[in-house]
C-alpha cells in the first residue's frame, strides 16, 4: 500500500468527503473556488501531495458540468473567444506540474496560500481592476501565471476570475468562461499529474471517491444560489478563503 494512502483513516476520510462537498457548494454558488477549497481544507491533515491527487478528479467532472450547462457550441464558442489565455494557461500548468514532486513541502505550502490569501484580501477590500476590453498580452500573461499556479497547486482560479471580472465579463458568459477554461484545465491536470507519478494507481481511487461529495455539494449550492444574496455569501466565502491562504502561509514558513 502507497505510503500516503497509510495517512488516511476512517475519521480522516469523513473529513476530506466534508471538505470536498463544501468546496463543491461554493463552486456551485460562486462559480470558482472548489480545487482553492479542497487544496486548502484537505492539506491541514493530510501531505499536499495526496490533497493535490484528491482533487484532480472532482474538479474535471464539476467544470464539465459548469462549462456544459448552456450547451456544446456555447462551450466551443468560448474557447475561440479566450484561446490565447486557454494556450498559455494549460501550455505552461503541463510543464509547471513537473515540479510538484521536487518542491519542499514548505515551498508548495507558499506557492499555494500566497496567491489564494492575496487575492481573496484584494476582492475582501473592493479592488476589482478594470481593463479596456480582452489584450493579447495580458491574456498571454494571465494565462501563463494561472497555468504555473495550476500545475502546482491544482488551483487555477483566482487570476482567471480576476481577469474575466477586469475585462467585464457578462455574469453568464463569465460563469461559462471560467468552467471551460476550468475544465481544459483540470483536463491538462490529470494527464500532466499522470505523468509527474502525483495521480497513479494508489491515489486515483481516492479521487475518485471525492466526486460524489463534491458534486452533491454543488448541486447544493446551484440550489442555494437562487435563494439567498449571493454577493453577502461570495464576501463570506472570501473570508474563509482568506483565512485558509494565510494558514497555508504559516505552515508554509513553520515548514
Amino acid at each position: 500500500m502507497d505510503i500516503l494512502l497509510q495517512t488516511i483513516s476512517p475519521s480522516f476520510l469523513v473529513l476530506a468527503f466534508a471538505v470536498a462537498f463544501v468546496a463543491g457548494a461554493v463552486k456551485g454558488i460562486v462559480g470558482f473556488a472548489m480545487p482553492m477549497v479542497m487544496i486548502s481544507g484537505l492539506s491541514t491533515f493530510l501531505p499536499p501531495e495526496l490533497a493535490l491527487a484528491a482533487l484532480i478528479i472532482p474538479t474535471l467532472v464539476s467544470n464539465l458540468w459548469q462549462a456544459l450547462r448552456q450547451g456544446v457550441a456555447a462551450a466551443v464558442e468560448t474557447v475561440k473567444m479566450f484561446k490565447v489565455y486557454v494556450i498559455c494557461c494549460l501550455g505552461i500548468l503541463v510543464l509547471s506540474a513537473q515540479l510538484v514532486r521536487s518542491l519542499p513541502q514548505g515551498a508548495l505550502f507558499l506557492l499555494i496560500g500566497i496567491p489564494v490569501a492575496a487575492f481573496a484580501l484584494l476582492q475582501l477590500i473592493g479592488w476589482r481592476g478594470r481593463l479596456r476590453g480582452q489584450s493579447i498580452g495580458w491574456e498571454a500573461a494571465v494565462g501563463s501565471f494561472a497555468g504555473f499556479m495550476g500545475g502546482l497547486s491544482g488551483v487555477w482560479g483566482p487570476p482567471t476570475v480576476a481577469y474575466l471580472t477586469a475585462i467585464g465579463t457578462e455574469k453568464q458568459d463569465q460563469m461559462r468562461a471560467q468552467g471551460t477554461i476550468y475544465g481544459l484545465g483540470a483536463l491538462a491536470l490529470l494527464g500532466a499529474h499522470v505523468q509527474s507519478g502525483v495521480l497513479r494507481a494508489e491515489t486515483v481511487p481516492f479521487s475518485i471517491a471525492m466526486v460524489l461529495p463534491a458534486l452533491a455539494g454543488m448541486g447544493a449550492g446551484l440550489w442555494v444560489q437562487d435563494r439567498i444574496d449571493q454577493a453577502a455569501f461570495r464576501k463570506a466565502t472570501l473570508a474563509v478563503l482568506l483565512a485558509a491562504g494565510v494558514n497555508l502561509v504559516r505552515r508554509g514558513l513553520m515548514g
